[in-house]
């Protein structure tokens, strides 16, 4: 067997191709079982510019792996092809009146990606939009997924119920890996009926501090805020979901906690508001710039951004009531960016190759790095998959 596999890789090579699309796990595992060489593991590559940079090795993608096994919309449940588009997901989801609560982004405009590409990436990457403040990240609604490991095994963790507590918690641990760790085959989801309505309150005129005061005030409320986000000149936002009295009451509630000049933003202007913090619109259109998203306590993100302002130019907002800020800067601001943040994250998520080299994520304690190499080696020991993506040498 070993030697057909071995004959089989040689085969691909001497074929010269470039990325290397496997049609059923067996195929997958067969690759991965007699590679010489590490891969870059991809979906459709839409996000191949986050985290550090991977190049000039083969490709090894899934985007065939594309299939629905399973919707159970009464049990909120989706087992998908690890490959499958999130575009096409959502549609699907959308037509029985549901939906992913985590909201993943589209970073196409940001990225300069054809399209949002797959639900794969999604948990590769554990990627979330504003709704991560009150539902959480993709991490926390994954229930399952299949996959095969850097020694070529075929495994699979968690399973199609809601409730499963049998063993790790592997597929938490895939969140987020960037696919350092393992090849998706399948991923499976939990998904939540849509709300029916939403509405947002536009808080008007508030400087940072200020407007991370009001954000802070309506999350502490009783009013069930599902987005805080403030773009400075334009505004502070907060979005109430549900059945349109629950959004009326509560609306009418926030509008007399909060005060100030406002405006509310109907179900159809909301949606499009979101959309754009969502997939970080406000900061897309210059590729020359640098996108950094910094993880930190709210109260702090005014004085951060002050500090960061003073040193150099950028352009902004806060998400999460201001736990996160996107940042616009200049190329090559890691210094100054990681100086000014104290105990908090900044990850680098749009720059040119030349600054990707680097420490794209924030540097791990020593005690977290050394269990981060423990990981990749217990998964993927020859490492095969996506060396360097995430951490240099690992």
């Amino acid at each position: 067997m070993f030697m057909f596999r071995a004959a089989r890789w040689l085969i691909l090579k001497f074929l010269g191709s470039k990325m290397l699309k496997p049609n059923t796990e067996l195929e997958l595992s067969d690759i991965v079982s007699s590679a010489t060489a590490p891969f870059e593991v991809m979906g459709t590559g839409t996000k191949q510019r986050l985290g550090r940079k991977v190049s000039g090795l083969h490709q090894l993608s899934v985007q065939n792996f594309s299939k629905v096994l399973a919707y159970e919309p009464e049990e909120l449940i989706l087992d998908i092809g690890a490959g499958a588009l999130l575009s096409d997901v959502e549609k699907l989801v959308d037509s029985k009146q549901q939906y992913l609560a985590f909201e993943p982004p589209d970073l196409s405009k940001l990225l300069g990606s054809k399209h949002s590409g797959t639900m794969g990436g999604v948990l590769a990457c554990n990627l979330s939009g504003p709704r991560r403040i009150k539902a959480g990240a993709a991490r926390d609604h994954v229930l399952g997924l299949n996959a095969v490991s850097g020694r070529g095994e075929i495994f699979k963790a968690g399973a199609r119920v809601v409730k499963n507590v049998t063993g790790y918690d592997v597929p938490k641990l895939m969140a987020g890996s960037y696919g350092t760790l393992a090849a998706f085959t399948s991923v499976i989801f939990k998904v939540l009926p849509k709300p029916e309505t939403e509405e947002t309150i536009l808080l008007k005129g508030l400087d940072d501090s200020a407007a991370v005061t009001q954000m802070s005030r309506a999350m502490q409320s009783s009013c069930e805020v599902s987005g805080a986000a403030h773009i400075p000149t334009v505004g502070t936002f907060l979005r109430l979901e549900g059945i349109a009295p629950s959004v009326a009451y509560r609306r009418d509630k926030l509008l007399q906690l909060l005060g100030g000049k406002t405006e509310v933003l109907d179900a159809e202007n909301s949606a499009k508001q979101w959309r754009n913090i969502r997939d970080v619109i406000p900061l897309a259109d210059d590729h020359n710039r640098s996108v950094w998203r910094l993880s930190v306590t709210p109260s702090l993100a005014p004085a951060i951004i002050a500090k960061i302002k003073s040193q150099i130019d950028l352009r902004y907002y806060f998400d999460w009531a201001g736990g996160s800020i996107w940042l616009d800067t200049p190329q090559g601001a890691a210094q100054i960016i990681r100086a000014s943040i104290g105990e908090g994250h900044a990850t680098l998520i749009r720059a040119a190759d030349a600054f990707r080299d680097g420490d794209v994520f924030q540097p791990q304690p020593e005690a977290l790095a050394a269990l981060t190499q423990r990981v990749k080696k217990s998964f993927d020991p020859r490492g095969l998959f996506n060396p360097g993506r995430m951490v240099k040498g690992v």
